[in-house]
């Protein structure tokens, strides 16, 4: 019996790219089973999007198919004429993107999109298409499956949005599901929730899945057999179990080292438990900010509420917390680009005006933000030169021959080398734009550098490679951090300090090997659990883990009444942490955690 999807001796170019162009895709060959889940693996521009796009008959623009067959259920794809590929896409393959908030029509109601294309294919009618629906709403694990479709996409939480996207793409009952890093922009906790609920409802819809991912940690829990991809070809092909513990290429286990161990406080070493400077490089003091109007009229969210933290001189803070929380606000205040209702930003013990109009060249000059997304954040009409000239001209006056030495100076220490100068932003790989994304921040000669999710981004051997970086600069530059992610390992593996952030509160902070030692805040025990391992069984073992069953599918919540996390909380106390604000426990040696339980019920 043929395989469900059989790719043979695939070959895909650029599309007239002279005598003898590199091909993207070059000879791959694999097959995949009714019922089975595929993982491609590797590194950003090994091929896995271009592949398994193959899968839908389509090539990015500049690319086209130059040899090979592309086969389901024996039917040649790429041999189809354009109209019964169309029907195929939706029909027969579906596609689950990285970006569901990008999927989804914000215009429309959820119902609507979720069933358009099994209608529009004439699979099943409306009211069949709708049916369906609620069944895999319910199968997804979504809250009120029977009314969820009238909902528009703004009322949904992120987690939620990404199961509805996979609800769209299953609504037709696809023979494939090509999910392309479906989970990567995901916190933790939200990682958990929609890995048990594409993991639950492919096996229950019997649906075979090519998953596109770098994060092998990912692959453990939901793959059948991977393929690892490098510069288009195969490099290793066989089961998880082989893959992971018997690896056979230098490559796989070059994927296998860069994967980020679970934080663990046995991995910091003691002497980063200095005594705090009288002055720290940086503080934040009994901060509050939000969005909407001030006067009492208007509805004004208050995002954080009395958040007091500080950076020592050459020191990383690192902070962490779900999607919500306020990691990006806390940035975008110290920064001056959202000034605060109430509170104070000191640097180096001068209090800062709250928006960075009002504050001097100097004062600019000394906090520097490096964004999330270097593709959003770098000019594309601009070269490396230009995006590295403005601040030098602009904060120094510095100009010819002068500019163009530091310009090099500055892509040296991202360790890149001086010819990057004359690129432009789409000639650079994801990493290499990062780098020059962290060089312009440089290039002010900055105190302090605000990293706002610079890895969340990029695949584990550029992640790794960048957090790597950071530390170097450190060391050279004396610079502060402010380094906030959603990822647990990758704190712990470059700050010196750690802040938990929970809906605008700090709920723990202190020196990172406090932090990742009991006793933890509740909250702080469910991001450690939920940071997924590179073992097999991870998933099942964590969802039968007291903490994840208590905070499963509960978003983040600002309350003004009580602890914000009393409705996820395992220790919560009925009567008190849904009435009182949770008192601080300063426990010694800097550590302190925000809660009603006492340091011995912890």
């Amino acid at each position: 019996m043929p395989a469900l999807l059989e790719i043979d001796n695939l070959v895909i170019e650029a599309a007239g790219g002279g005598a003898s162009p590199a091909p993207v895709i070059n000879g791959v060959s694999l097959q995949l089973d009714a019922g089975e889940v595929l993982a491609l693996i590797g590194e950003s521009g090994s091929g896995k999007t271009t592949l398994a796009l193959s899968t839908l008959g389509y090539a990015k623009p500049g690319l086209e198919f130059r040899a090979g067959e592309v086969r389901l259920n024996g039917d040649d794809i790429l041999a189809m004429p354009a109209d019964e590929k169309r029907r195929l896409r939706g029909q027969r393959v579906s596609y689950l993107a990285q970006s569901a908030a990008a999927a989804f029509n914000p215009a429309l109601r959820i119902g609507a999109q979720v069933t358009e294309a099994s209608v529009l294919h004439g699979q099943l009618s409306q009211t069949e298409a709708d049916r369906r629906a609620t069944d895999l709403y319910r199968a997804l694990g979504l809250p009120d499956p029977d009314h969820l479709g009238r909902r528009y996409p703004h009322q949904v939480s992120g987690g939620q949005l990404q199961r509805l996207m996979a609800a769209m793409a299953l609504c037709g009952k696809p023979d494939l599901l090509v999910l392309d890093e479906p989970t990567t922009a995901l916190d933790v906790t939200t990682q958990i929730e929609v890995l048990k609920a594409f993991k639950d409802v492919i096996r229950q819809e019997g649906a075979a899945a090519l998953y596109v991912t770098h994060d092998l940690s990912i692959v453990a829990q939901i793959a059948d057999r991977i393929v690892v991809l490098y510069a288009g070809e195969v490099e290793e092909y066989g089961t998880v179990d082989d893959i992971l513990n018997r690896p056979q290429h230098r490559y796989t286990r070059q994927l296998i080292g860069a994967v980020r161990p679970p934080p663990d406080s046995t991995l910091r070493p003691e002497s980063l438990e200095e005594t705090r400077q009288d002055v720290p490089a940086l503080e934040v003091k009994d901060l509050t900010a939000g969005y909407g109007r001030k006067h009492a009229s208007g509805h004004t969210v208050k995002v954080l509420r009395d958040v007091h933290v500080a950076v020592g001189q050459g020191r990383s803070l690192g902070v962490i917390g779900e999607s919500g929380c306020g990691k990006s606000t806390l940035a975008r205040v110290i920064s001056g680009l959202l000034p605060a209702m109430q509170g104070d930003v000191l640097l180096k013990g001068q209090p800062l005006k709250p928006s960075l109009r009002q504050r001097e060249r100097r004062q600019l000059q000394k906090i520097q933000f490096v964004f999330q997304m270097a593709d959003n954040a770098l000019n594309p009409h601009q070269r490396v030169d230009q995006l590295l000239g403005r601040p030098l001209e602009f904060y120094f006056g510095l100009s010819g021959e002068e500019k163009r030495q530091r310009i090099t100076e500055l892509l040296h220490m991202v360790e890149l080398p001086a010819e990057f100068s004359e690129r432009y932003p789409e000639e650079l790989s994801g990493g290499q734009k990062q780098r020059v994304n962290l060089a312009r921040a440089l290039a002010a000669s900055p105190e302090i550098l605000l990293c706002d999710e610079v890895i969340s981004a990029l695949d584990t051997i550029i992640g790794a490679s960048i957090i790597q970086l950071l530390k170097r600069l450190r060391e050279q530059t004396d610079v502060s951090f402010v380094f906030i992610s959603h990822d647990l390992s990758a704190i712990a593996s470059f700050a010196d300090d750690i802040a938990v952030l929970y809906a605008g509160l700090v709920v723990e902070q202190g020196p990172a090997n406090r932090v990742l030692a009991p006793p933890y805040h509740p909250y702080t025990r469910l991001l450690i659990a939920s940071v997924p391992e590179l073992s097999q069984g991870w998933l099942e073992r964590t969802l039968e883990m007291r903490e994840t069953q208590a905070s499963i599918d509960r978003a983040v919540e600002i309350t003004d009444r009580g602890c914000p996390f009393y409705r996820r909380c395992p220790l919560a106390i009925a009567g008190t942490c849904n009435q009182e604000a949770p008192p601080l426990r300063n426990l010694g040696h800097g550590h302190s955690i925000t809660c009603h339980r006492s340091e011995a019920e912890l």
